[in-house]
């Protein structure tokens, strides 16, 4: 499927039961008549107004810590004209054609793209609903609708004071004809929209009453945990069940392919039973993959050449000419999700019929893999999508929906299936192990004159949304290195794909993730080089991109950059721009140990993502994904060795405590462009920063992530 425009044509019509239903539809050959009651359309979202006068918007995009329940009502309160607190929020079932995000091409939620996606579609909308309840407001009183005006959920007759709810026009607005064009508001009329909002999701999670996929409780349901071959591409050889049997609570033992489940009447007893078993394994040919054996393949790679995303100039020729020159490998490791909520998943099939419950950021996806499981049309199958207790693009992946599937066919009633903690580290879909050859040639004053990029790794769009591999480029493989902004005559950006022995999927903007690294890291080594200062030399470098240099400038001046530091202590910047729109500069202080511990003290990072929605919600995202960020850059790593994964759990998989979180602030640049993504970038442009604040405080270059594993002595 095609990513749809964002301009969408808007339709209204009658909602069952009477009051106004209305969406926007991506297709004008769709469009109904006026006259005509709507028939199936394809709106990517939809506002429903009942006799009541309460306000619903059938929300498509998932929430899963990043705020969508509280922004994106922001922009239908906005131009409908009612408060933030008369709108209600429902989750969206499963339909691509109904709610397809309009950047991406499918039902998802990620890739930043939540306010990006729908910052005009659902003001559009908003702003439509507005005028169509104007117009059945004015026909009832027998005057022109500029007569009239909206304000808190009640339509105005300003000469005589008269008024009517939402709820009293609702049926009459119904019969209208959709207006072709609407106005929307001017920004300086806006009263929401770039003020902070109180989530609305806060109270109910404060209250312990939001219920996320692993708290659904049905009358009989079974408890079950999994066991799956510890080798990507093993299959189930024998499994001794005797001992799980005897122990009190198991009620059956359920074999798949590739896996074991035990069922039973609470976690403890699944768990236990787990333990009891006595299982064998054919661990099939990534049996005795090391992480050594991927690099060695990566780097193998590497000495092709790859598919061309970025070509200005002939950068290979400069630098082969070029009497100074800098060339560099970076690696960037595995790394795990690890969100707080284990993967789960609710099933109950029935003959004819399978009803699931899960939390996912691919819910169309989900329920066309539980329906192939259970061998039935999609149709048959209702999916319930939940608050998700952490996504980061795990839940984009649905491999935990199937498997609930297959094992549920085997158990009478309702069963829901948690993979443990270490099942979910040992199993998760990692970000890649990627391998970077990068090389810049040098003037006499130590500018680049060439650029080159060579990124190995596999393609994750070609497996999730093939359309998007084109001519040998993984457009998110490249993202954060094709968007280069440095004032620079030759670049050249190639992207190699090379697959590799574990299953590989996003991690919170994954490709930038790495980019940003070898990119940033990369530009702080031509400042050490030419001897300048590592501010200085970017923002000579970015008089052709003003957005990029205000937010460095805004970040240095905020961070003190310049300003003295004790020993051992130093501050790195790095410069983040990317697919997602959005411009950051980030300034990282940290102390370095001489046993190599990174206390990171002080993080500063400046924000331009265009037009803000709620301002708490980018602050609230800037500060959880450099959190993220730190944990990863200091940590974050994923080996094998013989196929399996050696990390388990955070003991071995280290993340950042609230007692080495640092002081975080965030600044941000106001303007009126386009809404840009927010809910990724903290993250990427965190590892640059430390990576190059340890330099500052070490004079140790580092290449290859984890930050601390480098530093640690022989």
């Amino acid at each position: 499927m095609d990513p749809l425009s964002r301009r969408q044509l808007l339709f209204a019509g009658a909602a069952a039961g009477g009051g106004l239903l209305l969406g926007w539809r991506s297709d004008p050959l769709l469009a109904a008549p006026a006259t005509q009651a709507p028939r199936a359309f394809a709106p990517n979202a939809f506002i429903r107004i009942g006799r009541d006068g309460k306000v619903t918007l059938v929300i498509c995009q998932v929430e899963m810590g990043q705020g969508t329940y509280t922004s994106l009502p922001m922009l239908i309160a906005e131009e409908l004209e009612v408060g933030l607190d008369q709108v209600q929020v429902e989750h969206a079932p499963p339909d691509r054609k109904l709610y397809v995000n309009p950047l991406v091409g499918d039902q998802v939620t990620g890739a930043s793209t939540s306010v990006r996606a729908f910052y005009e579609p659902l003001r559009r909308a908003g702003a439509t609903a507005r005028t169509m309840l104007v117009t059945a407001a004015a026909a009832t009183w027998k005057v022109e609708p500029e007569s009239c005006r909206a304000a808190r959920g009640v339509v105005i007759h300003t000469p005589t004071g008269r008024k009517l709810s939402y709820g009293a026009l609702a049926d009459k607005a119904a019969t209208l004809p959709v207006p072709a064009k609407v106005a929307l508001k001017d920004p300086k009329d806006f009263k929401l929209i770039g003020t902070a909002a109180k989530r609305l999701d806060t109270p109910a999670k404060v209250k312990g009453r939001t219920e996320y996929g692993i708290d659904v409780r049905l009358p009989g349901m079974k408890i079950a945990t999994v066991a799956a071959s510890p080798v990507v591409g093993g299959k189930l050889v024998s499994v001794d069940k005797s001992k799980a049997k005897a122990i009190k609570g198991v009620r059956k033992i359920v074999r798949l392919d590739d896996a074991v489940a035990v069922v039973a009447d609470h976690m403890w007893a699944a768990k236990q039973g787990l333990k009891a078993l006595d299982i064998r394994w054919d661990d099939g040919p990534n049996g005795q993959i090391s992480t050594a054996d991927v690099v060695q393949g990566l780097a193998a790679a590497s000495q092709s050449q790859g598919g061309v995303a970025r070509n200005e100039g002939d950068a290979p020729a400069a630098i082969a000419a070029a009497s100074s020159k800098i060339e560099a490998v970076y690696e960037a490791p595995f790394l795990a999700h690890a969100a707080m909520e284990p993967m789960n998943c609710t099933v109950h099939f029935r003959a004819g019929g399978c009803e699931v419950w899960t939390g996912t950021q691919v819910l169309a996806r989900a329920q066309q893999g539980a329906a192939e499981a259970a061998g039935l049309s999609p149709d048959k199958v209702v999916v319930h999508n939940h608050y998700l207790g952490g996504g980061f693009g795990r839940r984009l992946e649905f491999d935990n929906v199937p498997q609930a599937v297959r094992i549920a066919k085997q158990v009478d009633g309702p069963v829901k299936v948690i993979w443990t903690r270490e099942e979910d580290i040992q199993h998760d879909v990692f970000r890649p192990y990627y391998y970077d050859r990068i090389a810049a040639a040098l003037d006499p004053q130590g500018r680049p004159t060439a650029w080159m990029h060579r990124i190995v790794g596999p393609s994750i769009l070609a497996r999730f949304f093939p359309p998007a591999f084109k001519d040998g480029v993984d457009g998110d493989g490249v993202d954060g290195a094709k968007q280069l902004l440095y004032d620079i005559p030759a670049i050249r950006v190639e992207f190699v794909r090379h697959e590799e022995p574990l299953n590989t999927g996003f991690w919170r903007g994954v490709g930038v993730t790495h980019n940003m690294f070898v990119v940033e890291s990369f530009v702080d080594e031509l400042a050490a080089a030419a001897k300048q200062d590592p501010v200085a030399y970017r923002r000579s470098l970015l008089q052709k991109a003003p957005r990029a240099k205000a937010v460095l400038d805004v970040a240095a001046k905020a961070a003190g950059w310049g300003k003295p530091l004790p020993a051992g202590w130093g501050r790195g910047v790095a410069v983040l721009y990317s697919e997602w729109g959005s411009y950051l500069a980030e300034v990282a202080e940290v102390e370095v140990s001489s046993t190599g511990e990174v206390r990171v003290h002080r993080v500063v990072c400046a924000v331009d993502c265009g037009t803000v929605v709620n301002p708490d919600t980018v602050g609230a995202q800037i500060e959880g994904g450099i959190i993220f960020g730190i944990s990863g850059a200091l940590w974050g790593e994923v080996t094998l060795e013989k196929g399996r994964v050696q990390q388990s759990n955070f003991h071995d998989y280290r993340s950042l405590r609230i007692n080495e979180t640092p002081k975080i602030e965030v600044h941000l640049v106001r303007n009126l462009e386009a809404p840009g993504g927010i809910g990724e970038p903290g993250t990427a442009v965190t590892a640059p920063a430390l990576a190059n604040a340890v330099f500052a405080a070490t004079g140790k270059r580092i290449r290859k992530l984890p930050l601390e594993k480098q530093l640690r002595p022989a």
